[in-house]
C-alpha cells in the first residue's frame, strides 16, 4: 500500500487526506441520524401522556425541546397549541425548517470532497504525464523506466481519486436521505397528532 502512495506521489497526501475527512463525517453522520437520536420511539406518547394528564409545565416542555429534533419540534407545537391552526402550523413549520439544517450538517462537505477527489486524480495524471514526457525529452525513448515511472504515478492517482469519489458520493446521498426521512417521519407524527394538542 505504501508503495502505491509513494508511486503516486504528492497528490496522493491530499486525497488520503480527503478520504479521512469523509470516512469522519459518514461515521459521525449514520451515528447521529439514528432513530433513536432523531426520532425517540415513545416520544410522541410521553408529550400526549403530559397533555392528557395536564402535566405539561415549562420545565417538561424545556426537556422535550432538549431531547431531540422531533423533541424540538414538539415542543414548540406544545407551547402554541392554545392558538389558532395557523399559528400552530407555523410554529411547527419554523421549528422543523430550524431543525433540518443539524439534520443535514456536514453533507454539503462531503459533497464538496465527493466533487474534488476525482480533479486532485486528474492533477495527478497531468503531473504523471508532464514527468514522463520530461523524461523523454532528457533521456530520449530508449529507457522504458523513464516512462514507466510518469505513467505509474499517473495511473495510481487516477485510481485513487476515481475510486474514492463514487464511495463519498453514495454516502453523501444516502446521509441526505436518512436525515430528509427522519424529518419526513416526525412530519407523519406532528401531523397525526396536531388535532389532539389543540
Amino acid at each position: 500500500m505504501f508503495e502505491l502512495i509513494k508511486t503516486g506521489g504528492w497528490v496522493m497526501w491530499p486525497i488520503i487526506l480527503c478520504s479521512v475527512a469523509a470516512l469522519a463525517i459518514i461515521g459521525e453522520r449514520f451515528w447521529s441520524l439514528q432513530k433513536k437520536y432523531v426520532a425517540p420511539p415513545n416520544l410522541v406518547a410521553q408529550a400526549q401522556q403530559w397533555l392528557a394528564r395536564n402535566e405539561l409545565d415549562e420545565a417538561r416542555i424545556r426537556a422535550l425541546r432538549e431531547s431531540s429534533p422531533l423533541g424540538r419540534v414538539l415542543a414548540a407545537g406544545l407551547v402554541n397549541r392554545n392558538h389558532s391552526r395557523e399559528i400552530l402550523k407555523e410554529a411547527i413549520e419554523d421549528s422543523g425548517r430550524h431543525v433540518v439544517p443539524d439534520l443535514e450538517r456536514y453533507l454539503r462537505t462531503l459533497g464538496t470532497i465527493a466533487a474534488i477527489s476525482p480533479f486532485l486524480g486528474l492533477l495527478g495524471t497531468v503531473l504523471g504525464m508532464i514527468q514522463m514526457f520530461s523524461g523523454i525529452g532528457t533521456h530520449g525513448i530508449g529507457d522504458p523506466s523513464i516512462v514507466a515511472s510518469g505513467i505509474a504515478q499517473a495511473l495510481v492517482t487516477t485510481a485513487a481519486g476515481l475510486t474514492a469519489a463514487p464511495r463519498r458520493q453514495r454516502a453523501r446521498h444516502r446521509s441526505l436521505h436518512r436525515s430528509r426521512h427522519r424529518s419526513r417521519h416526525g412530519s407523519r407524527h406532528r401531523s397525526r397528532h396536531r388535532c389532539r394538542w389543540e
